[in-house]
């Protein structure tokens, strides 16, 4: 009889068009995946008008994205720009607004396969450094693309060291304009998108000289292209940068400037200004024009860099319930590689950190729009934080999704080295992100120079209610020893939060003495930093595993009222937490505060998890719910068809009907070359 009931179970699930793998691990269902989506959407409305969104967009045959993987660059960038086009034609005649939550949605669906993405940078820019009759005068035609713009802020020379940026904005007081240069090679702007083809203006930045004096950095509105036929500009030379490892549908251009001429009105001059003898303004701190990438950073990641993550962790897992590879007993089938505890401890740490950044997006999210008001009404006491903030919390999402997705490439074997599989191209964009908004080796070292000024604060006595509330818990007291005493300790959150905020203290005071110690030995503060420069990098990051698992654990009480969600959003908390002392075991045994006993017992607890989040792994992606189109990947198909799709993708290659043109000028001469004795 249970024979008879699988051959029909089979029958019915492939009369479906599942795979009866995928469809097994979704029978068991020990939680609702719905509300799981819900609470990841914000809400139930949110979640339907998504998807609303998503079938409107997916019903046009413009927006299918197959091809991407045959096309060369100049395709990749014309059908971004057809995409884009298209897409803001619907969203015209649908009522969507730019900054709206419908706008989010067509991003989330494309996955950022658009152009124009760096024209939404220079509104933002526009609206956080403009006065409001600038505001008034460049956002309208923006919005309506009148007019597209880039933000220019990297040079060929300089990066994320903005008080080292070349081209120079001297103002002229005679004809009330600014002239902008970029006096070498190296000032060269360089990387900008939409820069290379789209852009009509650029958002400069560069070294503003008033008043017989460099003023530092400031932003300058610049036309760099015709509106009429999209030549450049006078003093004008525009172009590409050229092929990249990833972003071929984006433009990244360079751009020079010889005497360009603007108005006074086109420095942005909401925190400073220039008036008409030349005299300069300032009005706010001198951080405020980072203000820009502070909103970037903040933004891009749940709505860029986090979904890389989770896609990956989709089409991973769920290949991994497909594919069958040996045996685990001698006598039994060849097994699900999921079945595999290797392949679980590769992939499901990754899904754990998919939803624990989750929570972390969210935080600063929240925080930013708790102060941004304050922040471009002048008042800037919330900006170092906000700063730091975003800077270290950047700089350690980025690093850990692209090692992270590499990870679950890897997981899939030679199929994930396929481009159809839609890893190798997840992996190379969020590459990237290492480096653009700010290179994470100067952002963590942003953040440390935060923390170490607070831990200074608390040294000199000062109240813990004056601190930063991200970083108070550097007023507290050093934990002696961790009070496990049995595997399921490490189960309890107070007690793993507890061991993170030990690290962090100890690498903070301990990068905080050995600064101190060179400079009453004689070495001057900036030496003295620059040979303390690594610590103070452990100190960032351990910082920001501190706050990641603590906003976690803050994060579970969410789902105080439904007992299902809370218990596997504790196991995915559990195992990121544990998965970070195992990764980092030295920095909790360096002082004794753990014992080589409590490692065993932590790896006891670890390797357990493994199984139970195994259980609900597949429910787990798709809750993330990236739809098929979304996803672009003959691995990660919700339907589990992986081969049929594979083999079905493949025979779509141009060259299985373009012919061989290296046959008649080179392998038939070599074939031909020596008789045949065949």
């Amino acid at each position: 009889m249970a024979n008879w009931t699988n051959i029909l179970f089979l029958q019915n699930t492939l009369s479906k068009g599942v795979n009866p793998d995928i469809d097994s691990e979704r029978k068991v269902k020990s939680f609702s995946v719905e509300k799981l989506t819900n609470f990841l959407d914000g809400s139930a409305e949110k979640t339907k008008k998504r998807r609303r969104v998503e079938k409107i967009i997916f019903s046009d045959p413009i927006f299918m994205k197959e091809s991407i993987y045959f096309m060369n660059q100049n395709e990749r960038y014309e059908a971004a720009v057809q995409k884009t086009v298209r897409m803001k034609m619907i969203m015209k005649q649908m009522g969507w607004t730019e900054n709206g939550l419908e706008m989010t949605y067509c991003y989330r669906a494309l996955g950022g396969d658009l152009a124009f993405n760096i024209h939404s940078i220079f509104q933002k820019a526009i609206m956080g450094l403009g006065s409001d009759e600038q505001i008034a005068k460049w956002i309208p035609p923006a919005q309506n693309f009148q007019i597209i713009g880039t933000y220019a802020q990297t040079e060929l020379g300089h990066g994320t060291y903005l008080q080292g940026l070349e081209t120079t904005a001297t103002f002229d007081s005679s004809t009330q304009e600014f002239v902008l240069n970029t006096p070498k090679l190296t000032a060269t702007k360089w990387w900008p998108g939409d820069l290379g083809r789209t852009a009509t203006h650029a958002l400069v930045l560069a070294q503003l000289y008033s008043g017989g004096k460099c003023q530092g950095m400031h932003a300058f509105i610049v036309p760099i292209r015709s509106l009429h036929d999209h030549s450049p500009l006078p003093g004008i030379t525009v172009g590409d940068i050229g092929p990249k490892m990833s972003f071929e549908q984006t433009d990244n251009g360079f751009l020079q400037l010889n005497n360009v001429r603007v108005p006074l009105e086109n420095m942005l001059s909401r925190f400073s200004q220039v008036l008409p003898d030349g005299t300069y303004l300032k009005q706010g701190a001198a951080k405020s024009n980072y203000l820009t990438m502070v909103l970037v950073r903040a933004q891009l990641l749940s709505g860029e860099i986090l979904n890389q993550l989770k896609k990956a962790c989709i089409i991973a897992i769920r290949y991994s319930v497909i594919r069958h590879q040996s045996k685990i007993q001698p006598s039994d089938p060849e097994v699900k590689i999921f079945d595999y505890q290797t392949q679980q401890q590769k992939l499901l740490p990754q899904l754990a950190t998919a939803y624990s950044f989750h929570f972390t997006a969210q935080s600063v999210s929240d925080f930013l729009k708790s102060c941004y008001e304050d922040i471009v009404n002048g008042h800037f006491t919330l900006l170092p934080e906000l700063h730091a903030l975003t800077s270290g919390v950047k700089a350690m999402v980025t690093e850990t999704t692209t090692l992270g997705t590499e990870i679950c490439r890897r997981a899939c074997g030679g199929h994930g080295y396929s481009l159809l599989s839609g890893l190798p191209s997840l992996v190379t964009k969020v590459m990237a992100s290492c480096t653009y908004e700010g290179e994470n080796t100067v952002l963590y070292l942003q953040t440390a120079r935060f923390l170490l000024k607070n831990f200074m604060q608390v040294q000199s006595l000062s109240s813990p209610e004056t601190l930063p509330t991200s970083v108070r818990y550097l007023a507290s007291s050093n934990t002696g020893r961790c009070q496990a005493r049995k595997p399921a300790d490490f189960l309890n959150p107070t007690l793993y939060t507890e061991a993170f905020k030990h690290v962090s203290l100890r690498l903070i005071q301990n990068a905080a003495l050995k600064v101190r110690n060179l400079t009453e030995g004689g070495t001057n503060q900036y030496e003295a930093w620059n040979q303390t420069s690594v610590l103070h990098v452990f100190a960032a990051k351990a910082h920001c595993h501190y706050f990641v698992v603590k906003t976690f654990v803050d994060g579970l009480m969410m789902f105080k009222d439904d007992p299902e969600l809370y218990r596997v959003m504790k196991n995915l908390c559990d195992l990121y937490a544990l998965d970070g002392i195992l990764s980092n075991t030295g920095d909790f045994l360096h002082d004794n505060f753990m014992s080589g006993d409590q490692v065993e017992m932590a790896t006891e607890i670890y390797l357990g998890l493994l199984a139970v989040i195994r259980k609900d792994a597949v429910l787990l992606t798709d809750a993330f719910d990236f739809s098929d189109e979304s996803l672009n990947s003959a691995l990660g198909c919700y339907d589990g068809n992986v081969y049929e799709r594979l083999f079905k993708w493949a025979q779509k290659s141009p060259t299985n009907t373009q012919g061989n043109p290296a046959f008649e000028k080179y392998l038939k001469p070599l074939l031909q070359s020596f008789p045949s004795k065949l």
